[in-house]
């Protein structure tokens, strides 16, 4: 070979080589553009939850001022691990105790407007089975992010802590609470899985007289001690009573929650029937009422008081 030919030869390779190579380095820096690319989106898409309303809600980054529109939701924003983020709530919002100093927007059924738009929030969670539609449309329409719970079971507690945690940028709290609740309740439902059945009367209210259907989560933390709902078939979540049904159904126990955390007055008037079962067995229990009538983490603990008060009722037959 002429020593032009090997000349040319010799940068032919070097002219490939550098074809070659160019790729390469390219391919590296689209690998990296697109793994960068991935992350955000992972990050957006841990920001996008649905709600129980069943609307898609997309944050473009954690949700640093938070209003809560129930008591309740004030607890599972807490709970969530969101509670420095929360800068409103409503009034009754007493758990945890920091959520007694936070600056108050109206009561659940009756919002001051004004006030929460004056905390300047970026997401509002409302209560969907509680707060009015019409002014939680209102907030929306005025480019509010919203986001509409309503828990109605553990599983359901559960997962919205996961969706707090993710809104809120505190996922890892949000889970691991989520985690500790499962757990707790598969314990008490292997625990009491084999239980005795006891048929229970719960009285939510006086006057009216007031009780909850199967489908509330009273009944069904009463169905995890073994405790049968006298008036699970009533078609509202929590139905009108008259005193003369409650008699006939003649329960075994009955279990209040009173007006208070320590108001049992509510139990003193069935004693005027002492042929009721739930009378002749001395078995009227108290409950403090949050522990039980808010769908937040502390319904385990209420669960296990209400189990406990099951049992007590089969050791007394």
């Amino acid at each position: 070979m002429s020593v032009g030919r090997r000349r040319q030869w010799r940068g032919l390779r070097g002219y490939r080589a550098r074809l070659t190579s160019v790729p390469a380095a390219l391919c590296l820096a689209l690998t990296a553009l697109a793994a960068g690319s991935m992350a955000l989106a992972d990050a957006a898409q841990s920001r996008c939850v649905v709600d129980d309303n069943g609307a898609e809600l997309c944050l473009a980054s954690p949700a640093q001022r938070i209003v809560a529109l129930s008591p309740s939701v004030t607890e599972l924003l807490f709970a969530a691990g969101a509670g420095e983020r929360v800068v409103g709530v409503v009034s009754f919002s007493d758990y945890p105790e920091a959520a007694r100093e936070l600056p108050q927007v109206g009561s659940y059924d009756r919002l001051d407007l004004e006030a929460l738009l004056a905390l300047e929030p970026d997401l509002v969670v409302a209560w969907a089975g509680g707060n009015p539609g019409q002014q939680v449309d209102r907030l929306e329409a005025f480019g509010l992010p919203v986001f509409r719970s309503d828990a109605s079971d553990f599983e359901h507690i559960a997962a919205t802590l996961e969706r707090f945690g993710r809104l809120a940028g505190t996922q890892d709290t949000g889970d691991a609470a989520a985690r500790k609740l499962r757990d707790s309740v598969a314990s008490l439902s292997a625990r009491y899985s084999d239980s005795p059945p006891v048929e229970v009367f719960y009285q939510v209210w006086e006057k009216p007289l007031m009780t909850v259907n199967g489908e509330h989560w009273i009944s069904r933390a009463l169905a995890l001690c073994g405790g049968v709902n006298l008036f699970a078939s009533e078609a509202p979540l929590v139905p009108r009573l008259s005193r003369e049904a409650v008699l006939a159904a003649d329960p075994e126990v009955i279990i209040t929650g009173g007006m208070g955390k320590a108001d049992s007055t509510w139990l003193d008037a069935w004693r005027a029937w002492p042929q009721m079962t739930a009378v002749a067995q001395d078995n009227l229990f108290f409950i403090n009422p949050d522990l039980v009538q808010r769908a937040t983490p502390r319904l385990v603990e209420g669960t296990r008081r209400l189990c406990d008060h099951l049992e007590t009722a089969r050791e007394r037959r």
